[in-house]
This record gives structure tokens, sequence and C-alpha cells, in this order.
């Protein structure tokens, strides 16, 4: 079992930053785990925000390129979503996200953290 808190959201301004954070806890070994951040904004279904593999390589949606960043720390069990010139449209609940890179049949998820960018 994978239990995992995230962190780090709030209210900011287009144009802002925010750091989201999400640690895990549980008799894991965090290394072997891909680890993802996903969004749902109103009205709209979740989607994938960024990801990184166990291996370091990473993926972003189109919308976040150039703009998000996404890394873990894997001695402190942590992955962090650095979220760089924020646009309203970044506006939505981020989830925290896990699976093992050899069986992705059981993901685990936060319970999911509010950024709001305000106009």
């Amino acid at each position: 079992q994978v239990h995992l808190v995230e962190s780090g959201g709030g209210l900011v301004q287009a144009g802002g930053s925010l750091r989201l954070s999400c640690a895990a806890a549980g008799n894991i070994v965090f290394d072997t785990y891909d680890m993802a951040w996903y969004r749902r904004a109103p009205g709209k279904q979740r989607e994938l925000v960024a990801s990184i593999v166990s291996g370091g390589s990473t993926n972003y949606a189109d919308s976040v390129k150039g703009r998000f960043t996404i890394s873990r720390d894997n001695a402190k069990h942590t992955v962090y979503l650095q979220m760089n010139s924020l646009k309203p449209e970044d506006t939505a609940v981020y989830f925290c996200n896990a699976v093992l890179s050899h069986d992705r049949t059981y993901p685990f998820w936060g319970q999911g953290i509010q950024v709001t960018v305000s106009s």
C-alpha cells in the first residue's frame, strides 16, 4: 500500500509560480515506482499533466511544456511539480499518482490539492 500526500497548492496570480510536492509513505521501494501528476479542472475530465518514470525520463502534456517541470527525490520518497508562468486555465485539482513500473495493475492516488490561478 502506498499513501500519497500532496502539498503546496493554493491561490496565485497569473504569471506566478507554485511548487507541488507529493510525499509517498508505506513499505515501498520508491524508485521502482513511476510517478505522475494529473489534474481535473471544473467541468472537465482528469488529464495527465506530467510523468516521471523510475529511470528518470519525463513526459508532459502539450499545454504545460516549457512551463512545468516534474522531478523526483528518491531518497525523500517525494515527487515535485514546479509550475511557472501559471495561467487561469491551469486552475484545477491536482492529483499525485504512483504505479509500479513493472506492474501497472494497481495505481495509487493522492487526495488531490487545489491550485487556483487568478487573472
